[in-house]
């Protein structure tokens, strides 16, 4: 049976709005991260997102200091990696996970941060050592939420 017109032109825009839709989604997972030449837990951090669909682009820097106060970081957020994905700051050891909730919901937000360098956090796996964490939700401001919790 031979399909009407209509029916072809609505499977092809469908078909390339999907297209369209799969560009979006690539671009979204492109991660710029800024991290001591010297650190490796950062070197970790970035194999585990790697290692979960992101791709990553590191830039070595000894003076992170300027990139933290660009990202609107308290040093209460602080901790040895920053990076970007989209319009969010990603702080220190945040899974990917928790990165893939926050680019599907888009909340209204500067970012994520695990502050400090928690044992059991990617990038900081220490054999059987995990301590309970938090990744905090932070908007402009510095304010911040619980956006999970991991242990």
């Amino acid at each position: 049976m031979k399909k009407p017109p209509f029916a072809i032109a609505l499977a092809a825009a469908l078909s390339l709005s999907g297209q369209v839709h799969s560009s979006e989604e690539d671009e979204r997972y492109n991660v710029q991260v800024h991290k001591s030449p010297t650190c490796g837990c950062c070197d970790d951090w970035v194999k585990h997102m790697e290692d979960n669909g992101f791709d990553v682009q590191v830039t070595e820097t000894n003076n992170l200091n300027p990139i933290k106060i660009e990202a609107g970081l308290t040093p209460a957020l602080a901790s040895c990696h920053t990076a970007r994905v989209g319009d969010y700051v990603i702080e220190g050891h945040v899974p990917a996970s928790d990165v893939r909730r926050l680019l599907a919901n888009a909340p209204m937000a500067a970012g994520l941060a695990v502050p400090g360098m928690p044992a059991g956090s990617p990038g900081m796996e220490m054999g059987d050592r995990r301590e309970r964490y938090q990744v905090l939700l932070f908007n402009e401001q510095g304010q911040t939420r619980v956006f999970s919790e991991h242990n």
